[in-house]
């Protein structure tokens, strides 16, 4: 069983990309664990759009800090795979989040009207010097209710949440790549 499928086996709602990299899977890990969506001009962008409401509505000492992987909840790490957690109310302005301690907690948390969301990145050996490095998004909605709320936000990010997650791949893709190349001497 993956540590995703350990984490959130039950989802509605599922994102699933892939790449090849040349490169160890530790190095790959160690390149996602490394990974800062923030020095993405894109993701940037696109958080700002999505929280222009939310800035224009709130108080001025309100204004929190910008979404990013520092809301997400390390969950779990192995030796084949890291998975992030994040639960709320995502189609709310503020993302109606719940602070999440642990991969327990965020198994055992079942709160209706909240979501809960699992980023994974999982990496095997592909072949002599490459690694097949896979980024699932799960999204589990106990009731109705959070899935009337979420459905309609889902249709709405998907396809940016899509380009984004492929991005994530092609920097950590890059960034393991330079990290194995064998230094060349002049």
């Amino acid at each position: 069983m993956s540590l995703i499928d350990q984490l959130l086996p039950a989802y509605q709602f599922r994102e699933r990309h892939s790449c090849r990299v040349a490169a160890d899977p530790a190095m790959v890990l160690d390149a996602i664990a490394a990974y800062r969506p923030d020095d993405d001009r894109f993701f940037r962008f696109m958080i700002g759009l999505r929280e222009l409401p939310m800035r224009l509505l709130a108080k001025a000492d309100r204004i929190p800090e910008p979404f990013g992987l520092h809301n997400f909840t390390l969950l779990a790490r192995t030796d084949e795979a890291i998975v992030y957690g994040l639960i709320g109310k995502f189609w709310r302005l503020n993302y109606g989040l719940t602070p999440v301690a642990s991969g327990e907690a965020f198994r055992s948390f079942s709160e209706k009207g909240m979501a809960k969301l699992a980023l994974g990145f999982s990496v095997q050996n592909a072949s002599v010097g490459q690694t097949k490095l896979v980024t699932e998004t799960r999204v589990h909605c106990p009731d109705r209710l959070s899935r009337l709320s979420f459905t309609p936000y889902w249709i709405l990010i998907r396809p940016v949440s899509g380009l984004i997650r492929r991005r994530i791949l092609n920097s950590v893709k890059g960034r393991s790549e330079r990290s194995s190349s064998p230094i060349r001497s002049p």
